[in-house]
C-alpha cells in the first residue's frame, strides 16, 4: 500500500494501481471513454487527464501508476481546461443526431459534453461524414459517424471472446473500424461491444428504435439460458419484455453475457403462443375455467389414482421454490414415488468464457434438493415406458415439453390424466386434461442455483393477475424498486398466470393438506430448514449477487 494525496485528502491505495483505478476504488469522479476494468489499457482518449505535482504535463490517470507520495489533482483549473479541449476536439466532427440516436439516456458522450464540455464550438467546417448504418454482423450496426475511436470493441473481440474481427483502417479523422477481410462480428459474445461502446455508435439490429431507454424500467434478474445464470437486467414497457442487458458480477459473469442468452430467453414471455388462464380438456376440447375449477377439479381425479399409478416431472426450468414444492406435493399428497426431471444437454456448446452445455438454469438446484441423487441419470425413458405399459396413469408436468420428443408424444396419450403446469401451448399441453397457466421466470419472485452452486434471486418485472395476492406478508422495500415499477410500468395486459409453489399450494390444500406459504420467500425459508444444502442462506443473504450453497461436495455439470 502507499499513500497519496487527491485533491488535498490522503488515502491508502494498492501500489500495483493506476490513478484512474484508484479514484474508481475511492468514489472520485475522472470521467474516461477508452478505459474498461476488464479490457486492458489503451489510453487513446484522453478523457482522464489529472494533473501530478512535480510533473511537467498533464498525464492520463488510466496509464499512470500511483507512487507513495504522489499528489493528485483532478478538478482544478488546469484539468477543467484540458477537458474541455478534449471534448471540443471529439465533437468536431460527431453528427449532432441525439434525438434519434439509441444510445441516448445512457451516452458518456452526452453527459460528458454536459458536465465537462464548454457548451459551444467553435468548429464552423463542414464535418467529416463517414458511413452510417453498417451490418458488421449479423446482430450489430455501426454508426461510424458517432465512434470515438476508443477502440474498446476492438480489444474485447481480441481479449475476452477471443476472436479478433475488428481492427482500425484509414488515418487522422477519416480512421474508422471495420472487419478484417472476409469477417464480419459473429462470435458468440458480439453484442457486449454495444454495452461497452460508451457512445451510440454500436447498436443492437434487434433492438434499434424499439424503445428509449427512460421510457423503460429495469429489474435485476437472471438469464436463463444456460447452467451459468448470468446476471441481468430485464427491461420491460407497459408489461412487456423489452431486452436484456448484462449485470456485473464478478463470481458469475462479470461484466459480460452471450449473444443467445440476450436474444433468445426472454422473448417467450411476450409471445401469443403463452397461455392466459387455466383450462380443462370437456368433450375433447379445452376450455378456460377459474383457478378454483381447475383446482377442485385436479384434486378430485387425482384421489382416483393409487400412489404407484402417479408420476411427476419436476424442471430444472423454473425455480427451487416451484421444484420444492412440486416434490413435497408429490410426496405427501399422492405419495408417488416416481418424481424425476429431464436433462437438457446440448453436446459441443460449450466454452471457457460463459456457455455452458447445460441449458437449463436450475439443474444444480434440483439436485440439491434430492430430486435426482449424484450421478443418477435421468428416469424420463423408464417413466414414459411405465406410462405406455399404462403402469402408470397419472403424469403431472411442470414446466416441460415432455411430448416435444416423438418418441414420447404418442406415449402421452396413453395417461388417463395429465396435468401440465407451464407458460406456452406446446405439444404437451395440447394432450393434457388440465392445464395450469405458469408465471415465467419474468414474473416471479423465486431463487435458481447455477452449475458452480451459486443461488440467486429471480424478481417480477412484469405483472401477472392476482399477483399483490401471491405478495401479501412480503416486505416490499426488500426488493429494489419493484414498487415502484409496480406503480409505474404495470400498465400493459395481464396473464392470469402463478408460480408453481402456488399452485401445488393450493392444490394440496384443496387435497386436505396444509401447505401455508404466503410468498416464494416463505418457501425458500422452509427450503433452508429441511434441505442441507441450502441451509443458512436467506434471501436478504443471498442479496444482488447470489450466495453459494454451502455444501461440501462438488456439483454440477
Amino acid at each position: 500500500m502507499v499513500t497519496i494525496t487527491i485533491n488535498g485528502k490522503q488515502y491508502q491505495v494498492d501500489e500495483n494501481q493506476t490513478i484512474l483505478q484508484a479514484a474508481v476504488e475511492l468514489g472520485i469522479e475522472i470521467p474516461y471513454f477508452c478505459w474498461h476494468p476488464k479490457l486492458t489499457v489503451s489510453g487513446n482518449c484522453r478523457m482522464c487527464l489529472v494533473e501530478v505535482e512535480k510533473m511537467p504535463k498533464l498525464v492520463i490517470g488510466c496509464m499512470t501508476k500511483v507512487a507513495d507520495g504522489m499528489v493528485v489533482h483532478t478538478a482544478n483549473d488546469r484539468v477543467i481546461e484540458a477537458r474541455q479541449a478534449i471534448m471540443e476536439f471529439l465533437l468536431i466532427n460527431h453528427p449532432l443526431d441525439c434525438p434519434i440516436c439509441d444510445e441516448a439516456g445512457e451516452c458518456k458522450l452526452q453527459d460528458y459534453a454536459y458536465n465537462y464540455s464548454r457548451g459551444v464550438s467553435r468548429f464552423d467546417e463542414t464535418k467529416v461524414h463517414k458511413p452510417k448504418r453498417v451490418p458488421l454482423g449479423p446482430k450489430v450496426l455501426f454508426d461510424a459517424e458517432r465512434c470515438i475511436l476508443c477502440s474498446r470493441c476492438i480489444r474485447f473481440c481480441e481479449e475476452v471472446a477471443g476472436k479478433p474481427q475488428l481492427h482500425f483502417v484509414q488515418r487522422g479523422d477519416h480512421t474508422t473500424i471495420e472487419t478484417f477481410p472476409g469477417e464480419e462480428l459473429d462470435n458468440p459474445y458480439s453484442m457486449n461491444v454495444i454495452d461497452i461502446c460508451p457512445v451510440g455508435a454500436l447498436t443492437s439490429r434487434d433492438f434499434r428504435f424499439r424503445s428509449r431507454v427512460w421510457e423503460m424500467a429495469s429489474t435485476e434478474s437472471i438469464c436463463v439460458g444456460c447452467a451459468r445464470g448470468c446476471n441481468t437486467y430485464l427491461w420491460t414497457r407497459n408489461n412487456e419484455a423489452m431486452r436484456l442487458t448484462p449485470r456485473i458480477n464478478e463470481s458469475v459473469n462479470s461484466h459480460w453475457m452471450c449473444d443467445y442468452g440476450r436474444l433468445e430467453t426472454f422473448k417467450f414471455v411476450n409471445e401469443d403462443i403463452r397461455l392466459q388462464e387455466p383450462m380443462i380438456k370437456q368433450d375433447g376440447k379445452h376450455i378456460v375455467v377459474s383457478w378454483d375449477q381447475a383446482i377442485e377439479t385436479a384434486a378430485r381425479r387425482l384421489k382416483d389414482f393409487k400412489p404407484k399409478e402417479i408420476a411427476v416431472i419436476a424442471s430444472p426450468y423454473t425455480t427451487n421454490e416451484d421444484n420444492y414444492i412440486l416434490q413435497k406435493f408429490a410426496r405427501e399428497m399422492t405419495k408417488a414415488v416416481s418424481i424425476d426431471y429431464p436433462d437438457h444437454i446440448k453436446d459441443g456448446d460449450e466454452d471457457d468464457i460463459l456457455i455452458r452445455a447445460d441449458k437449463t438454469p436450475n439443474s444444480t438446484g434440483l439436485k440439491l434438493l434430492g430430486i435426482r441423487g449424484d450421478g443418477k441419470k435421468t428416469g424420463i425413458p423408464e417413466m414414459m415406458q411405465a406410462v405406455k405399459e399404462k403402469k402408470i396413469k397419472c403424469l403431472i408436468v411442470m414446466a416441460e415439453d415432455v411430448a416435444s420428443d416423438p418418441a414420447y408424444e404418442k406415449v402421452l396419450s396413453n395417461a388417463e390424466l395429465l396435468i401440465v403446469h407451464t407458460w406456452s401451448h406446446n405439444k404437451t399441453t395440447a394432450l393434457a386434461d388440465i392445464i395450469f397457466s405458469a408465471s415465467t421466470y419474468a414474473e416471479m419472485h423465486g431463487t435458481m442455483t447455477n452449475f458452480e452452486g451459486m443461488v440467486q434471486q429471480i424478481k417480477p418485472a412484469i405483472i401477472t393477475k392476482g399477483q399483490n395476492r401471491a405478495l401479501e406478508g412480503l416486505n416490499m422495500s426488500r426488493w429494489d424498486k419493484f414498487g415502484t415499477q409496480y406503480d409505474k410500468w404495470g400498465r400493459g395486459p395481464r396473464r392470469n398466470a402463478r408460480p408453481g409453489w402456488e399452485v401445488f399450494s393450493q392444490l394440496a390444500n384443496a387435497m386436505g393438506g396444509k401447505f401455508r406459504y404466503q410468498s416464494a420467500e416463505d418457501v425458500f425459508r422452509e427450503i433452508t430448514e429441511k434441505i442441507p444444502a441450502f441451509k443458512g442462506l436467506s434471501y436478504q443473504s443471498i442479496g444482488r449477487l447470489g450466495a453459494k450453497a454451502p455444501v461440501k461436495e462438488k456439483i454440477g455439470v
